[in-house]
């Protein structure tokens, strides 16, 4: 059940406190904000700053059964995890009128919740599904069913999802994405590793146990042959690293042709699934891959697809089906792939199945009980002071010319902020709750996000979307639209401390807000300009300068090993490890601009510069399990939390004096070999 997005530089974030003096006299003298209870001082922090600051809590903090990872994020994604038990356990006795947001919230979680129903219909609810994917029999058929597949939310073998077009940002267009892999990304396929060759035996023999449970013919023969369908697909697909090149994913195409670009595959009965017939155009994104299915449509036989087809709902319907299908998918998701011992409990996983299909409906209660008007204030006064600070760093560059510094400014002042919460609602009128029926309650609510999505493809841009709800742990930067987001959950401790002096709170939130303002102006952000549009904007010379400090960079962080022969993808990792340098230098600006002159002040016997610092290392307190770990640096863009907090720090010359970083520390790098870039 995976939704596909391209554009928003994802990051998980923190909280706000402006950059000027705060208006509300405190009542309390200011504290540190700094957990000095989870500091390890036998640790250097020269030498490791990540464990130095949380060296302790590492040690003695032990990860959740139902976890692959902990730290800072998961304790606050505990708490408003909470917070919305007790919304929806609320709704769920208090009914509310037919139709109403309440009575749908509690609907869904009662069925949810109702465990003895769900058990005692088995693999019933999936039957339609499975005679209709049984009666396949034409090449338009299986179009149909690839499309069919993604209205159930399951992967098909390629996605559609609608975002601003890179050349017309004012337009939402049409995307078609690579999709349709069982296993998180197609190194686990394709590379030669004894870890992901064990992993892919494990796949196969749950792929079985899965057919077999749904009392399939020939289950292990059929696993097999998904594994090399799939396999075929890994071959083809684009690198994590080439899917972050946005220049060479906007590839427009005619849908008129579609079928003599990409031949062999039935567009029409596709496109007239998922009623979008009428769109003159779409993006591919990946067209080598769309070509390779094409051909493999129709060159294979129908009934070959049949079994894919069938594992993509089981694997995607089984969490929601009676707990044998339940256990075997965690058996190999949560335990294999990620080292979690212990499935999660029903009630967390009912409210995140709200969150995830009824997001706003649940983000409208949420953000009526737990974000202040204050917040929302406080929060817009921060963003506007860290694009001050990022201001002064464009004009002060030395190594960019002042024509690209001025459209660098033109873009900088465009920027659009969204605090807590979107300005005008979704409206899910057309989701049908069913109290009692749990598949179904799945399969309506994915095919009227997906209707509601693709009906965008082609009509104007509505500014006041937002792409995550309100009560997401988490930032973003959408580079079409020129805009900063942060959801109202993130705003709240531990991240923010309202007791706290700033130094904490920039070290924090504002080195995140400076972070998700730099991705507007990392490898990919810098190609869009302040309209949205994509567009070289740079002069030569610039570009060169600044490739050859993103090279750098790049070289510095693929040296960071993190298990035993893995390191981290410099690469993939890129653009967030631009987002995490400028984020730390734009605050750090900000936080000696607040100080207006005056010295800081020390508390807990530690100086400001030195709480700045410590205030960003505690953002990233984390611990992973080895496999989690193991999956976050094949596939994902963010390097692990250890290496987020330690790697900036070299770059930044103000560590070096808050912490006396010398020569053979650990942390230091020459100054010859330093990256600045903001």
């Amino acid at each position: 059940m995976t939704k596909f997005a391209i554009v928003p530089y994802l990051l998980a974030a923190v909280a706000a406190v402006p950059l000027v003096a705060a208006r509300v006299p405190a009542v309390k003298p200011l504290v540190s904000g700094i957990d000095v209870s989870a500091l390890d001082k036998s640790v250097r922090p020269q030498d490791d700053f990540f464990r130095y600051v949380n060296g302790t809590w590492l040690e003695k903090t032990p990860i959740p059964a139902d976890r692959a990872s902990y730290g800072s994020f998961e304790m606050l994604f505990d708490k408003t995890e909470a917070d919305l038990r007790a919304i929806v356990e609320a709704a769920a006795k208090k009914g509310g009128a037919p139709a109403s947001d309440s009575r749908k919230i509690g609907d869904f979680y009662a069925t949810f919740m109702d465990e003895p129903r769900v058990e005692s219909l088995g693999i019933k609810p999936l039957e339609p599904e499975l005679a209709a994917i049984d009666a396949i029999h034409t090449k338009a058929d299986l179009a149909r069913a690839f499309a069919h597949m993604l209205k159930l939310g399951c992967d098909a073998p390629f996605a559609a999802f609608t975002e601003g077009d890179f050349k017309d940002p004012k337009t939402e267009a049409l995307f078609v994405y690579q999709s349709g892999l069982g296993l998180p990304d197609r190194d686990y396929y394709t590379k030669d590793d004894a870890k992901l060759a064990e992993y892919r035996t494990k796949y196969v023999a749950f792929l079985a146990a899965m057919d077999k449970l749904a009392g399939l013919a020939a289950p292990d023969a059929e696993a097999s042959g998904i594994m090399a369908l799939e396999t075929h697909l890994a071959q083809n697909q684009w690198t994590n690293v080439e899917t972050r090149d946005m220049g060479k994913m906007y590839n427009k195409v005619a849908v008129a042709d579609l079928s003599k670009e990409f031949p062999g595959f039935d567009w029409a009965a596709w496109m007239g699934e998922l009623k979008i017939a009428s769109l003159p155009a779409v993006i591919v994104a990946q067209p080598s891959y769309i070509k390779a299915v094409a051909a493999a449509v129709n060159d294979w036989p129908v009934d070959r697809w049949k079994p894919y087809l069938k594992s993509s709902l089981l694997r995607g319907y089984a969490p929601y089906l009676s707990k044998p299908f339940v256990d075997a998918r965690f058996e190999f998701y949560g335990k294999t792939l990620s080292g979690t011992p212990e499935q999660r409990p029903r009630w967390k996983r009912a409210v995140a199945a709200i969150d995830a299909n009824l997001g706003e409906m649940l983000g409208k209660l949420y953000v009526r009980e737990h974000f202040t008007p204050q917040a929302k204030a406080r929060m817009e006064t921060l963003v506007a002071n860290l694009q001050r600070a990022y201001k002064d760093g464009i004009d002060h560059l030395d190594w960019m010319s002042p024509e690209t510094k001025k459209q660098a400014q033109v873009k900088l002042a465009a920027f659009r902020a969204k605090i807590g919460y979107p300005s005008k609602w979704r409206d899910y009128s057309t989701v049908q709750v069913v109290r009692g029926d749990l598949v179904g309650n799945m399969m309506r609510a994915q095919a009227a996000e997906l209707e509601y999505q693709l009906a965008k493809a082609g009509k104007p841009i509505d500014p006041e979307e937002w792409g995550m709800t309100p009560q997401t742990i988490n930032a973003y930067y959408n580079p079409v639209r020129n805009e900063v987001v942060f959801p109202a959950a993130i705003l709240q401790p531990p991240f923010f401390n309202m007791a706290a002096d700033d130094a904490v709170n920039y070290g924090g939130i504002g080195a995140v807000i400076g972070h998700e303002m730099g991705h507007g102006f990392d490898d990919q952000g810098r190609r869009f300009d302040g309209t949205g549009t994509m567009r070289d904007w740079w002069t030569d010379a610039d570009a060169a300068a600044y490739e050859k400090r993103t090279a750098r960079l790049v070289a510095q962080f693929s040296a960071y090993e993190v298990l035993p022969g893995l390191k981290v993808n410099g690469q993939l990792t890129l653009g967030e490890n631009i987002g995490d340098l400028t984020g730390l230098t734009i605050a750090y600006r900000a936080y000696h601009m607040a100080l207006a002159g005056k010295p800081a002040p020390v508390i807990d016997g530690l100086t400001g510069d030195q709480r700045f610092f410590m205030g960003w290392a505690q953002v990233w307190r984390s611990k992973e399990r080895d496999d989690a770990l193991r999956q976050q640096v094949l596939s994902n863009v963010h390097a692990p939390s250890s290496v987020r907090a330690n790697g900036p720090l070299g770059d930044v010359p103000e560590f070096y004096t808050a912490f006396d970083v010398k020569p053979g520390d650990k942390l230091y790098i020459p100054p010859d070999e330093r990256v600045k870039i903001w």
